[in-house]
């Protein structure tokens, strides 16, 4: 590879909200974007929420979005994977002008409650999809994800979920991308910047986000992805928040011998300017990324490290105090359907000996089918909370480890540190540096 190498890297992200049967002019709105991503010809085009919805025979499914996009978009776009998971499927799929040399994903321990059902989160899958790139000698990793939505900020039940997803996400970057040049990840995060979740994400991996480094950014104020000019978008939910929402991202770091900066980053701004009505009820993120050789030189001081972890133990510290508050109230929940799934087997047991007896026997058979009924579902909701807990408890063992050799290699400091103990993260960064 030459010494001056340089490369431009403009990458697409867009939330497509293509949940089939509620999303508006969800047929129009795919045909659209379709258009408009082969008259801009970006290398990626990340997506998410692209329809995969059931067909009307049982046993088959439809991919129609994702297949209509990937015909119309073949003569630009000729490599192209959809990432299944779930039930219905998270809707994760990318759109690339270059071969794709490898493709993995993984799905999230903890995606929700499934009787939650109008929430739907649990049913989809929530995941993260990688692609593997080799662009002019250089290695690219591209993660494309999608986590948990948060329904209400006052009253936020799934807050340990998408801070364990968080974790998990940081963890899988962390441990595929160590042999990747540049790592880039784009996707619906449903985090705000400042979120304990985002901050996780960002300190664990290394990663900058593309709004704060870029100093040419166009599009919805304070770089929203989700406004209240948007026709599509619920104006009740976005009260407290007058300009909109920043929950999608394009994040990014460079590895080994390379330097990244974002040249230009745009938004699309609630509405279209030829229809009138938007790509989705999420704005699109557009980047233009710069990858050269060399990083500029830059001596950092003998305590720079020691002034980095100080925000990682901070926030690796939070995450592992609310996953402890998840876990105490996944253990509640699975210890109160325990009783109740107690209660219903004694239940059971007595109706079984009033139908012996035949004392009452019609009313015991009238009760058989809801007691039945009692025990198979506090048993499901008990397996289903113990899950939770053992989840949550592994995220947070990995936490505590992870914060322990933080904290010893604090105590130590940088001259007798004899390597780097907080893994990749503090490599990349002196590297980038």
């Amino acid at each position: 590879m030459k010494p001056n190498f340089s490369l431009r890297l403009r990458v697409f992200s867009l939330n497509c909200w293509g949940i089939p049967y509620l999303s508006k002019h969800r047929a129009d709105r795919v045909k659209r974007l379709g258009d408009f991503l082969n008259m801009e010809s970006f290398d990626l085009a990340l997506l998410q929420e692209v329809g995969l919805y059931p067909h009307p025979f049982p046993q088959v499914w439809s991919e129609q979005d994702f297949q209509y996009l990937r015909q119309k978009l073949s003569p630009t776009y000729p490599a192209a994977h959809y990432f299944r998971s779930g039930i219905v499927g998270s809707g994760l799929c990318v759109f690339s002008k270059h071969p794709i040399q490898e493709i993995t994903q993984h799905i999230y321990t903890l995606n929700g409650y499934p009787y939650m059902i109008y929430h739907g989160d649990w049913f989809c899958g929530k995941a993260v999809g990688l692609l593997v790139l080799h662009l002019s000698g250089l290695v690219l990793n591209a993660y494309v994800t999608h986590l948990h939505a948060e329904y209400s900020r006052q009253k936020d039940i799934y807050l340990a979920h998408r801070v364990a997803q968080a974790w998990e996400l940081a963890q899988f970057i962390h441990h595929t991308s160590k042999k990747a040049d540049v790592v880039l990840l784009c996707g619906d995060l449903n985090l705000h910047p400042k979120d304990l979740g985002c901050r996780l994400l960002k300190e664990w991996t290394g990663l900058h986000d593309a709004y704060l480094e870029t100093r040419d950014f166009k599009g919805s104020e304070e770089g929203c992805t989700m406004v209240p000019q948007n026709c599509y978008v619920s104006q009740r939910e976005l009260e407290p928040f007058p300009s909109g929402i920043r929950i999608d991202y394009v994040l990014f770091k460079a590895v080994s011998r390379f330097y990244i900066s974002c040249k230009t980053l745009k938004t699309t701004t609630g509405h279209d300017h030829h229809s009138g009505t938007p790509f989705s009820d999420h704005e699109a993120l557009m980047a233009t990324l710069c990858v050269r050789h060399s990083p500029p030189q830059h001596n950092p001081s003998p305590t720079h490290g020691a002034e980095e972890r100080s925000p990682l133990i901070s926030v690796l510290r939070e995450a592992w105090t609310e996953l402890g508050l998840g876990m105490a109230q996944a253990h509640w929940w699975a210890t109160f359907a325990g009783y109740v799934t107690g209660l219903g087997l004694l239940l059971l047991a007595l109706l079984c000996a009033l139908t012996a007896g035949g004392g009452v026997r019609e009313i015991a058979l009238l009760l058989w089918a809801p007691s039945v009924g009692l025990v198979l579902g506090a048993g499901a909701v008990y397996l289903f909370h113990m899950q939770e807990a053992k989840g949550l408890y592994r995220a947070r063992a990995e936490l505590h480890h992870v914060l322990g050799r933080a904290r010893d290699a604090q105590d130590l400091g940088p001259e007798s540190q004899p390597a780097p103990l907080l893994g990749q993260q503090e490599g990349d960064r002196a590297e980038e540096q």
